[in-house]
This record gives structure tokens, C-alpha cells and sequence, in this order.
């Protein structure tokens, strides 16, 4: 597609600046490509996002690293249609993220991943720590009020 575009170019306009057309055209082919496949999944501050789809890690349930052959016969035969799929074709891993949300009828993310250990194990790590602070707080607010110098209305 390009090279055509540069034999049109070549034709009508000097040499150069056909060049010039042709490599600003590439640079923005390039752009857009990457821009499309480059769903980014990202876990930080007690949130886990899937390209649009964002979710407190509080409401993450168990979550499993799943091989090209498991993501495959996750994301086919056993797929639940409730579930909330961010599959690329061109990458074999994935990992599939349990919701544990009663308000949620999505039972389940599937979501690939060039590393899907790393996310699994990311996203585990994060689970841990907001459930460590989630009871930290708790524990802070049974303190405060079985305090007997609180006074109540």
C-alpha cells in the first residue's frame, strides 16, 4: 500500500519530497498499528485496569495463568458470555481473573498477556496488600468503637 502510494508520488512530484510523503505516512501507519493492538493492562494503587475496563482489586477473586492451550479452550469452548473478554489474537497467554462481586453479573476477566505469571502474580500481590489494609481499618474502626471514652448520641 505504501509502495504504491510512493509510485504515485514519485510520478507527480519531485523525487524528495515523495520521500519525504512516504516516510510521514509510514510513521503514521506505524502509530495507529501499535496504538490498536496496545490494550494495556495495568494494576497499581488497589485497582486493576483492562483497557477500558476498570475494577477495585477488593472485588477480585481467585486468579489463574493460563497457557496458549488453556486461553485458547477458555476463550472457545468454555467461554461464559457474561465474561469479560480483552483477547488479542497475536498473543498466546492470558489470565483469567475471578469477580467476586455480587452487584457484578460478569463472573470472570480473560484477559491476554505476553506474561501471564507476571500479571497473575502482580495482580496477587495487589489483592493481598488492599485485603491487609482493608482489615487494618477495620480492626481501627472495632477499636475506636468499643473505646469507652467514646461518647455516643
Amino acid at each position: 500500500m505504501v509502495a504504491s502510494f510512493w509510485i504515485a508520488m514519485v510520478v507527480a512530484i519531485p523525487e524528495a519530497a515523495a520521500w519525504g510523503i512516504t516516510a510521514a505516512l509510514m510513521a503514521m501507519l506505524a502509530t495507529g498499528l501499535r496504538s490498536y493492538g496496545g490494550a494495556r493492562i495495568v494494576v497499581d494503587d488497589g485497582w486493576l485496569q483492562a483497557g477500558r475496563a476498570k475494577i477495585e482489586v477488593k472485588f477480585v477473586g481467585p486468579v489463574l495463568a493460563l497457557d496458549k492451550a488453556a486461553a485458547r479452550e477458555v476463550s472457545g469452548p468454555l467461554a461464559d458470555a457474561r465474561a469479560f473478554l480483552l483477547l488479542r489474537p497475536y498473543v498466546p497467554g492470558a489470565v483469567r481473573i475471578e469477580i467476586d462481586d455480587p452487584d457484578d453479573p460478569t463472573p470472570y476477566w480473560l484477559v491476554s498477556s505476553r506474561h501471564p505469571a507476571v500479571l497473575a502474580a502482580a495482580i496477587e500481590q495487589t489483592r493481598r496488600t488492599a485485603s491487609r489494609e482493608a482489615d487494618a481499618d477495620n480492626t481501627k474502626t472495632q477499636v475506636r468503637s468499643t473505646d469507652p471514652g467514646i461518647r455516643r448520641p
